[in-house]
C-alpha cells in the first residue's frame, strides 16, 4: 500500500506539498499483487443521466506546449468542462492557449506556473497531466492526494518503479486515472482486439511493430541562461537541473533520459500498448534490445535506432524504431496468426490470408480517437469507474519501454520477475528501475501566480 500521505511527503512544518528524495523513493514498486482491471461500463441510466444533466467539470492542464495545447482543445468540446487553470512555468506558451480557451468557452483560465496552487483550489476536479515524463510520477500522486482524477499523457512514468506507485495512489485515494494511450478508445482497435480473440486468424504468436518517423539532427549546444519567460528550475522540478540548453525545452527532453525515455516511451509505447492489448499480454520473462546513435552526432542521449525483442510465455513481441527514416505510417504493426496476419497502422487495418485481403475496417482519426478517450475519461469521473486506459495498463505498457530501454543502456538480457516487478540477477539494471530525485528542490515553494495573461 501506499504510505499515508504525511510519510511522502517532505517533512517540513510548513509544507504540505514538498517530496524529498528519501521518502518518494522509499515507496519501492512491487508491494501490491499484480491486480486484473476489469473494465466495466456504466449502466443506461447512468449514461442517460449524465447526457441529460452532465455535472460541471472543472480542470487544471499542467503543461500547455504542443500535447498539452491539443488536450485543452480536446477537453473543451464538452460542454460540462472548464478550463480553470492553465500550468506551465514557460509564460511565453500560455498567452496563445488562453486566447484559445477563450474562444471556445468564453471564459478566462487563471494562469500559473506551479500546478500545485490549482491542487489546493478545492473546486477543481482534474488535473490534465500534459508535462514532461519526469514530471508524470509526481504530479499524478500528488493529484491524487488532493482528491483529483488524473489525465496523464504517455508514457505513464518515467520509471518503472514509480509507474507502481502511481497505481497505488489512485487505488488509495480512489481516484479516477486515465492514461493518454488514446487508441484504447478508439473503435478501430476494439475490432481488431475482437477479431483476434474471436479466433479468426488461429493462434497469433508473434506481432512485430514499427515506427520512423524522419527526426532532424538536434546539434550540440551548451549552457546558457534560460529565456526570461522561462523558469527552468520548476521545469526541471524534482529532475536534475544541469542547466538549460536551447535544444531541450519545449521538445526534445524527450532524448534526455533524465526527462525522457527516447522514441521507444514516445511513440513505441503506443504500439506496446496496443500489441499487450490486441494480444492479451502481461509482463514479458525476458528482454533484450540493441542499436545504437548511428545517424547522429548530436546532444540526443537515447538512441536514434532501437530494436527490442520481449518475450512472454505464449508470444514473442518484436519492436523497432529508425528515428532519421522517412516516416512510414503503414504496416505500423503486424499481428501473425496461424491462419492469417493482421496488418494496422494509420490507415486502419487489412485481415490477410496469404496476398488476399478478406477483412479490412478503416482508421477513427486521431483527433476523434483523442476524443473518445477524453469522454471516457469525463464519463469515469460521473460513474467512477475505472477508464479504458487506467493507469494500472499504463503502467504496464510503459513497464515494457522502460525494460527495453534498460536492456539497450545495459547491454543485457533481462530476466523480468512481475510478480516484484523486478530485474533478476542483474543489480546494475535493477537499480534503473528507479531514479533520483533532487535534494535541493523546494517542492513546498509555490512559485505561481494567479493573474491572467
Amino acid at each position: 500500500m501506499l504510505a499515508d500521505r504525511n510519510s511522502i511527503m517532505q517533512e517540513k512544518s510548513h509544507s504540505h506539498l514538498g517530496v524529498t528524495r528519501r521518502s518518494f523513493l522509499d515507496q519501492t514498486a512491487g508491494t501490491l499483487g499484480a491486480a486484473a482491471v476489469a473494465l466495466t461500463s456504466a449502466s443506461v441510466h447512468q449514461s442517460q443521466a449524465a447526457e441529460d444533466n452532465p455535472a460541471k467539470v472543472r480542470v487544471a492542464v499542467m503543461g500547455v506546449n504542443d500535447r498539452g495545447r491539443s488536450l485543452v482543445k480536446r477537453f473543451l468540446a464538452f460542454p460540462q468542462v472548464e478550463v480553470a487553470y492553465l500550468c506551465d512555468p514557460d509564460a511565453a506558451v500560455i498567452p496563445q492557449v488562453a486566447q484559445n480557451v477563450v474562444e471556445q468557452s468564453g471564459k478566462s483560465p487563471k494562469v500559473v506556473k506551479d500546478f500545485r496552487v490549482a491542487l489546493d483550489d478545492p473546486s477543481i476536479d482534474a488535473l490534465v497531466c500534459a508535462a514532461p515524463d519526469h514530471w508524470h510520477a509526481l504530479a499524478t500522486i500528488l493529484a491524487c492526494q488532493a482528491g483529483k482524477d488524473v489525465y496523464v499523457e504517455k508514457p505513464a512514468s518515467l520509471t518503472l518503479a514509480e509507474g507502481r506507485l502511481m497505481v497505488q495512489a489512485a487505488r488509495r485515494y480512489q481516484r479516477v486515472v486515465q492514461t493518454g494511450t488514446q487508441r484504447r478508445s478508439a473503435a478501430d482497435f476494439k475490432a481488431a482486439v475482437e477479431l483476434v480473440r474471436s479466433g479468426r486468424m488461429g493462434k497469433v504468436y508473434m506481432a512485430h511493430a514499427r515506427q520512423s518517423k524522419g527526426r532532424p539532427d538536434i546539434g550540440k549546444q551548451s549552457v546558457v541562461a534560460p529565456p526570461p519567460s522561462l523558469d527552468f528550475d520548476q521545469w526541471c522540478g524534482p529532475a536534475p537541473n544541469n542547466g538549460y540548453k536551447k535544444n531541450l525545452v519545449h521538445y526534445n527532453w524527450h532524448w534526455r533520459w533524465d526527462y525522457g525515455s527516447g522514441d521507444c516511451g514516445n511513440l513505441g509505447v503506443h504500439a506496446l500498448d496496443v500489441v499487450r492489448w490486441v494480444m492479451d499480454l502481461e509482463y514479458p520473462r525476458t528482454v533484450s534490445a540493441g542499436g545504437g546513435n548511428f545517424a547522429f552526432d548530436d546532444d540526443m542521449e537515447t538512441p536514434d535506432t532501437q530494436s527490442a525483442t520481449f518475450d512472454f510465455d505464449n508470444a514473442s513481441v518484436l519492436w523497432d524504431n529508425r528515428m532519421w527514416a522517412e516516416a512510414t505510417p503503414a504496416n505500423w504493426i503486424t499481428f501473425y496468426g496461424t491462419e492469417g496476419r493482421l496488418e494496422c497502422g494509420e490507415f486502419g487495418w487489412n485481415l490477410y490470408r496469404g496476398d488476399q485481403v478478406i477483412e479490412s475496417h478503416a482508421a477513427l482519426t486521431y483527433t476523434l480517437a483523442d476524443l473518445a478517450h477524453v469522454e471516457n475519461f469525463l464519463e469515469c469521473i460521473a460513474t467512477r469507474q475505472q477508464p479504458n486506459a487506467d493507469i494500472e495498463i499504463g503502467h504496464r505498457s510503459a513497464a515494457l519501454a522502460h525494460l527495453a530501454n534498460i536492456a539497450y543502456r545495459t547491454r543485457s538480457t533481462l530476466q523480468f520477475d512481475q510478480h516484484t516487478e523486478s530485474i533478476v540477477g542483474n543489480a546494475p539494471a535493477n537499480e534503473l528501475l528507479r531514479r533520483n530525485y533532487r535534494t535541493d528542490f523546494d517542492g513546498s515553494q509555490v512559485l505561481a501566480s494567479n493573474a491572467s495573461p
